[in-house]
Parts: C-alpha cells; structure tokens; sequence
C-alpha cells in the first residue's frame, strides 16, 4: 500500500492510494490498528509522510562512497542524529543558511526506514517484522559545517532548517520484500548525480535495525536514514554544490521521486 499524509481541512490526515489514481481516507493511528475507509477524498497539500519521534541517520554505509571520500568501510554502523525540526515536504523548498551561512550544501539520495511498532534488541533475522515502510529522503548536508566548523559532530551540518525532505509516498513493507535491492538515484537540474542500488550497503537494513535497536528503544515512526551512495557534490572534481534556483529530485525504485527546488533562507 502506498500512503499520502496531506493537509486536509481539519488539519493533516493520511490516504492510502489506489490503483485507479484515487485516495481513500485512512482512519485512526496508521501504527496503531488504522484502516482504509471506503471514504474517496481528494488530497489537499501532500506533506512529508510523517512526523517522527527521531531520526536516526547512518554515515559511510555504501561501499563506493565511503572510497569516493577516501574512507574505509568502517567496522560497525555509524550514527548520527538530524533534528526533527529539518523535516521538508515534497515540493517545498531546501534553503541553503544565510544566518550560520554555508557554501557548500550537497545532496544525498538516501532509503528511509520507518519503524511500526516500540522495539528494543531485535534480532537481525526478525529485525525487518518491525518495519511499518518506506520511503525516500534527502540528508541535505552542509559540507563546511560538517568537514571544517563542526567540532568533529555531523548535527550541526545535517540538521538546519529544511535538511530532510521526505516523500512523496510512504509505502508499507509488503511492497518492498527486499529493501537492499532497490535503484536509487539524485538528479540535479535533469542530470543524475547519483545512480546506485541498495544492494552496496555496507549494513543492509535489517542489521541497521539489530545495531540501532540494541539497548535502546525505537518508538513507532522513528525515522532511519540508511546512508547515500557516491555521487555526492564534494567528491566532484571540481566540487558541486546546490545554489539558489537549482531543483534536485531523490528517485527510488517502488517508491518514486521527491523533488525539491533550492532557495536562499530568508533573514
């Protein structure tokens, strides 16, 4: 099933998708016992597909761009946490910072996991039960604060304001058997940056949810973001980096395309 959150008239309220273009009304928690309605309802605003409790991101976790970077595989996942607040809907605009300015803003087309229900040390073999869906993100990233002004912390540069469009679609795990054999891709102003699949993961996603869930408690909608693949702008030769007027689009096979047009942040 293929799930829209969007802003209906009492505010924002889920969908679910159906084959003939239509969107029937879903009622109730969707992770906790919802249902499709027989209620046809014409979506209003699409928004990102939900508002989660954490998002949990992973670094250097494809193969091709931890080389691309100059890094080694690295030996256990590495985690670090976006703001909750950097949350962008489809279609709306990624800013670059003025205030705390960067220069050096980049994409990365990343899967995104959502959890379904309240879990704690799962095992790996039952870790994908625990799956409500996925969809696609983009950690916008701001390299200067990440690499020079960051103190060694990833928190700074990947959580301004705008930094995790997430969309368009929120597509439960029956769609999606295997996560880690999906084509993923960023396009930027219709040339494609990154062209990958999921099958390069160092940590494929069932044991991202054995680490992350290990002595800690994951709550239903907790947000995991399973790491991009090479392509990203600062491994260019020379650098590229998103600028104002540009349109960058995250692309995943069964799940569709997130696009967002780059503006200035206004001060």
């Amino acid at each position: 099933m293929k799930i829209i959150r969007h802003l209906a008239p009492g505010g924002p309220a889920y969908a679910a998708l159906q084959p003939d273009g239509s969107a029937r009304e879903i009622a109730g928690d969707i992770f906790a016992g919802a249902r499709v309605t027989d209620k046809v309802v014409k979506p209003g605003k699409i928004l990102a597909p939900l508002s989660p409790p954490n998002i949990l991101a992973i670094g250097l976790n494809y193969r091709k761009h931890a080389a691309e970077g100059g890094k080694g595989v690295p030996e256990r996942p590495m985690l670090f946490l976006k703001s909750t607040t950097c949350l962008q809907n489809p279609g709306d605009p990624i800013e670059l910072p003025v205030k705390l300015a960067s220069h050096e803003v980049d994409w990365e087309c990343e899967l995104a996991v959502v959890i379904g229900k309240r879990c704690k040390n799962v095992p790996r073999e039952k870790a994908l039960d625990y799956v409500f869906g996925y969809t696609a993100a983009n950690d916008v990233s701001a390299r200067d604060w990440q690499q020079k002004w960051g103190g060694g912390q990833f928190c700074q540069s990947k959580s301004f304001d705008t930094f995790c469009p997430l969309g368009p679609v929120l597509v439960t795990r029956d769609e999606i058997p295997n996560p880690n054999a999906l084509q993923i891709k960023t396009v930027l102003n219709g040339q494609v940056m990154q062209d990958c699949n999921t099958n390069d993961m160092v940590f494929d996603v069932a044991t991202l949810i054995e680490f992350l869930s290990g002595s800690k408690t994951l709550l239903p909608g907790t947000l995991i973001l399973t790491g991009t693949p090479h392509g990203v702008g600062f491994a260019r030769k020379p650098p590229v980096f998103m600028k104002a007027g540009d349109t960058v689009s995250v692309e995943i096979e069964k799940i569709g395309t997130l696009t967002n047009p780059v503006v200035n942040e206004r001060v």
